[in-house]
């Protein structure tokens, strides 16, 4: 007899047709070993004891009945909370191909039901927009014909690298040279940054195997590929280590982090790269950051000096400060004395309208050393999906609107202005990049594209997996479960991370090839991009080609 209450339709009943991924499972491959169910990180599907009807008919009398078999087997889950992310790992342990994920033809009814206990969805990840970006759809249409034909990237040297910090012009370089006084201080990096995710965000495995990545970039490959951050810190034994060099250290609203960093200060080996001070990220521009309950571990806590298993929000602001202005005269002035004016020190902000006012402040302080713009497309591990895909600004026009007012004042190649928010957002990491330095920036940042690269990120912008703020990262990439983060091995991740800064370099060479440069990046050669969209062209004032 079925009980009544399991009979019960209410205003959240959904079948698995109405998820954005279906379960498809094979019942005659199948051995029920149980490896798809351990595996699964939502919980999603489940072995169950059901009872299936087979008509029986006989042929010589008009007798017709019914024998019922009971068997185990696999099912899914319709409850929202156990939705199916998409992720594949039960076809991925799956000895026999019985089971995968496919994507729900029908409307998925789940975003209706994000809203429960009055609490609208928070996810990790990026836009789910897919298609190409703007960026995607640029092209590189100045070729140089009176160059050498053996200009190409396997044969001829290039410098690839960008600067970090304030640019003097040739003629105050040596005037303050002479007069003995303080020169900024300035880095050679490689133009395309691992961005900001903090040791928190990411699990100690894939931490470590980036920053073994980033050693073996810098002192084998001769590429200085440097890592941010994040807000948070990083652990200790970094700190103090010769690896210190290779990373930018950041300091946002919440201050997570920063007690282990002015203790080591004393003890530390050599200088961090540059340090970053958050303001805003292009994810949820006007919103603090946010580490979820599900992933400050007993380690994480201690590091940002909080108790274990709690909600560690960042404030929107910085709660002393109260405009950019101050913030330039009182953060920037005080990291820059604090690390003995040796280091570079600049803001990072939300892309937006007021981009342009916040970089003419920092113009006229001689201690900024840079801008850091990010832009609506930037990823995050928890962000309500309003923030997402209706706050912000884009990256790629922002950029262009401050490099050009930079240009009107001939202080383009004095404050650097670096980008970040989507670029490799479908895997063409060199393409976006490049064009985003042709619009104007120095450098940019990647992080999406990095993880997937190097750790195999499942998710994408079809709205697979996107569970970076629950800790149950399948693959252990930012998770702080030591059940889940030991599947990712570092020395895989460094080897991975290595390859594809070699890959990213080369393409960067047969770009720059064709363009007769070879000694330096084409910053703002605005000249030699193109897009098919008239409207964009205009916008960013680069040419317009069909």
């Amino acid at each position: 007899m079925v009980p009544a209450r399991s009979l019960a339709v209410t205003p959240g009943s959904l079948t698995t047709t109405d998820f954005p991924w279906i379960i498809e499972h094979r019942e005659e491959r199948c051995t029920l070993c149980g490896h798809c169910t351990a595996v699964c990180p939502k919980g999603a599907i489940r072995l169950a004891h059901l009872r299936q009807r087979l008509p029986k008919l006989e042929l010589f009398s008009n007798k017709r009945g019914s024998e019922y078999r009971t068997f185990t087997g696999i099912r899914q889950e319709t409850d929202p909370a156990k939705l199916c992310i998409g992720c594949g790992m039960c076809a991925m342990v799956c000895p026999n191909e019985a089971i995968g994920p496919v994507a729900g033809t029908n409307e998925n009814r789940t975003v209706f039901f994000d809203n429960r206990k009055g609490e609208p969805l928070k996810r990790g990840g990026r836009r789910n927009v897919s298609g190409p970006t703007l960026l995607d759809r640029m092209l590189f249409t100045r070729i140089s014909m009176l160059t050498d034909p053996a200009l190409d990237a396997g044969r001829h040297e290039f410098s690839t690298t960008t600067t970090i910090g304030r640019i003097l012009s040739p003629e105050a370089f040596l005037e303050r040279t002479l007069r003995g006084e303080w020169i900024p201080p300035t880095r050679d990096i490689f133009p395309f940054v691992i961005g900001s995710m903090s040791f928190g965000a990411l699990s100690p495995n894939m931490w470590l195997g980036l920053l073994q990545g980033v050693a073996y970039c810098n002192e084998v490959l001769g590429l200085p590929v440097v890592m941010c951050t994040g807000e948070g810190g990083c652990p200790p034994w970094v700190l103090r280590s010769p690896y210190l060099k290779y990373i930018v250290l950041q300091i946002a609203s919440g201050y997570f982090g920063w007690d282990e960093i002015i203790r080591a200060i004393p003890e530390m080996q050599c200088e961090p790269a540059a340090i970053e001070i958050k303001y805003g990220q292009g994810a949820k521009p006007g919103d603090g950051g946010l580490l979820m309950w599900f992933k400050v571990s007993k380690l994480i806590a201690r590091l940002r000096g909080v108790p274990e298993g709690v909600d560690l929000p960042s404030p929107p602001v910085h709660q002393t400060l109260y405009s950019i202005e101050e913030s330039v005269m009182k953060m920037i002035q005080t990291m820059s004395m604090a690390f003995g004016h040796k280091v570079p020190v600049y803001p990072k902000i939300s892309a937006s309208t007021s981009a342009k006012a916040v970089l003419n402040n920092l113009v006229r302080n001689p201690y900024a050393a840079g801008l850091m713009i990010d832009g609506i497309d930037g990823g995050t591990g928890a962000a309500y999906n309003v923030s997402m895909d209706a706050t912000g600004h884009p990256i790629a026009s922002c950029v262009r609107d401050c490099y050009l007012d930079l240009t009107a004042q001939g202080k383009q190649n004095e404050i650097p202005i670096f980008a970040a928010g989507g670029i490799g957002k479908n895997g063409n990491v060199a393409q976006n990049g490049m064009a985003m330095i042709m619009l104007g920036a120095s450098a940019v940042h990647i992080g999406k594209y990095v993880m997937q690269a190097a750790a195999g990120c499942l998710g994408n912008e079809k709205n697979r997996c996107n569970v970076c703020n629950l800790g149950i990262c399948p693959k252990g990439i930012t998770s702080q479960n030591a059940k889940l983060y030991r599947r990712l091995d570092p020395d895989k991740v460094a080897e991975r991370l290595a390859e594809t800064f070699m890959s990213i370099n080369t393409e960067m060479k047969k770009i720059m090839a064709p363009l007769g440069r070879s000694q330096s990046l084409p910053i703002g050669m605005s000249d030699a991009i193109g897009i098919a969209d008239k409207a964009a062209a205009e916008r960013l004032q680069i040419s317009y080609v069909c």
